[in-house]
């Protein structure tokens, strides 16, 4: 039998570096929500892994032992045939193959939340707005999560993610404050917290303050920042038609980019 499952883009709202644990491992206190835009995913069990992908962002993607896909398929003890529609870019701060590996544990009912393939698949796993801390191993759940319009944009710019931590001048910065209460206005803390990769990415890759610009510059938006190491950035906006205009409006101006109106989490 066949099993179909989304993988939603994962989009960290605020990301504080705590700390740097003796074996390197950094520990980190994020906010993390899903949009629903993502990548598509099929499952037919087989005696033998086999993996296709195709999608806008096919190219690079290995097809082997190699994808986190393929190796959350033999975390959770099957073999089959997978496929990926591959409509997110990768190595961009939005969880990619972690969202993909995180949908398909999920579909699979896996007990395992999949750490030892990345700090990013056990929230992805998850797959619900959560605070995700220490290196990536303790989700908390958010209830009353509200629901956020958003522009998603990428300029196609690569950041290695060990660069951008390399990078980084301060590793043991406060942890994000406690979510506010109902009846508080959850962008003003939004404002209060930050992503303390952001500095250190830009001077890897300066096109993300140039993306942070553009975004910035949009009608109506409420916070502009970016998501994970990126490289993709964020804006929020208070409807939907706002952040769809702002969408076409970006997109029309940056062909090149990649830019996604849709709602978060």
């Amino acid at each position: 039998m066949t099993t179909e499952c989304f993988a939603p883009a994962k989009i960290n709202l605020t990301l504080h570096v705590t700390g740097q644990r003796a074996d390197g491992y950094h520990l980190l206190d994020s906010l993390v929500v899903f949009a629903d835009v993502g990548d598509a995913i099929t499952f037919t069990p087989a005696p033998e892994m086999s993996l296709k992908v195709d999608g806008p962002f096919s190219k690079g993607v290995p097809c082997d032992g190699r994808n986190l896909l393929w190796k959350a398929a033999e975390l959770a003890g099957v073999t089959g045939h997978l496929t990926l529609q591959k409509n997110l870019p990768h190595g961009a701060g939005i969880g990619g193959g972690s969202s993909d590996a995180g949908a398909l544990l999920r579909a699979l009912d896996c007990d395992n939340a999949g750490l030892a393939l990345g700090a990013d698949v056990p929230v992805c796993s998850y797959g619900r707005a959560a605070r995700m801390q220490g290196i990536g191993d303790v989700v908390h759940p958010v209830a009353n999560m509200p629901r956020l319009f958003a522009v998603l944009v990428n300029s196609g710019a690569y950041v290695p993610t060990p660069q951008v931590f390399q990078a980084l001048a301060q590793k043991d910065n406060l942890g994000q404050e406690d979510m506010p209460q109902h009846g508080m206005d959850f962008t003003q803390w939004l404002h209060r917290q930050r992503n303390d990769l952001q500095a250190a990415a830009i001077t890897i890759a300066p096109d993300i303050g140039t993306v942070l610009a553009a975004l910035a510059a949009c009608d109506g938006q409420n916070l502009v920042r970016m998501s994970g190491s990126g490289a993709t950035c964020f804006a929020l906006f208070d409807t939907a038609s706002a952040a769809q205009a702002a969408a076409h409006k970006l997109a029309t101006a940056y062909p090149d980019w990649w830019v996604k109106p849709c709602v978060l989490s």
